[in-house]
């Protein structure tokens, strides 16, 4: 991610997962901190993160 606008789009669809309270993102370093009430599956995290039409990076 590279601006605002991409932090926006991801933290859209990220938010959306059950169980979701708060989306941070470090444009810098493209890092994701989520928070939930639930244990989220990172598969659900990765789907969603493509449909904001980017990619989870690999650790």
């Amino acid at each position: 991610m590279t601006c605002g606008h991409c932090a926006g789009s991801v933290t859209e669809e990220v938010s959306k997962l059950t169980g979701v309270t708060n989306v941070a993102v470090d444009v810098p370093t493209g890092r994701l901190t989520i928070t939930s009430t639930t244990a989220i599956a990172l598969d659900d995290v990765r789907n969603a993160i493509t449909e904001a039409g980017y990619e989870l990076a690999p650790r």
